[in-house]
């Protein structure tokens, strides 16, 4: 028996969104989205509720601002003390897994769904209603525990962001940071370490 379009979606393999279960797993999330853009800002204990509904994982004293986008919402699997701040986007067609004492500026964009740079590989030909437009394939992104991630940063699929670090604001990041470090740019690169003993 073959793999599942959401087996295919987390196993990094071309994957068809418009699957049945994908579709229903993003009318769900676009649901709950819209109820939770627009809770009065000072019911926290509803807005978290409807994160609980929303995420794959959630820890606590999770601060999520509006207005909040994602794709799925189970495949976020949040730690605990994370800020998230205004006007983020998360397209988590795979994994997106956020630590512990992460802070999320606004604007951030973070991506896992991606395409070949081949337009043969990227188009479907003789496309048919109900299938997908394009060939869409997406990797898992790690950001690790008292990560800092700056204003207007994009966050591209497959990366992690190590351990502590800083990804200054409007970086681009298109591959992996190791822990410790400050790196900024497009594309963005390490400028220093940090030492953060405590």
């Amino acid at each position: 028996m073959g793999k599942t379009e959401l087996e295919k979606c987390l196993a990094g393999e071309y994957f068809n969104g418009s699957d049945n279960v994908l579709s229903e797993m993003t009318l769900s999330a676009k649901r709950i989205l819209k109820e939770f853009n627009n809770v009065d800002y000072g019911n926290s204990a509803k807005r978290y509720k409807l994160l609980k509904q929303l995420f794959g994982r959630i820890g606590e004293n999770v601060c999520v601002d509006i207005d909040f986008h994602c794709e799925y919402g189970k495949h976020i699997l949040c730690g605990n003390r994370v800020i998230i701040n205004m006007n983020c986007t998360f397209v988590d067609n795979n994994i997106i897994e956020i630590g512990d004492d992460v802070l999320i500026a606004s604007n951030v964009q973070i991506y896992t769904a991606t395409h070949s740079t081949r337009l043969e590989e990227r188009i479907v030909r003789n496309w048919q209603p109900g299938k997908e437009i394009c060939h869409t394939y997406a990797k898992p992104v790690k950001i690790c525990n008292g990560a800092w991630i700056g204003g207007g940063v994009i966050i591209l699929p497959g990366i992690t962001i190590g351990e502590n670090s800083v990804i200054g604001a409007g970086s681009i990041v298109t591959h992996s940071i190791p822990s410790n470090c400050v790196a900024v740019g497009s594309p963005c690169r390490v400028i220093k370490t940090i030492d953060n003993q405590m």
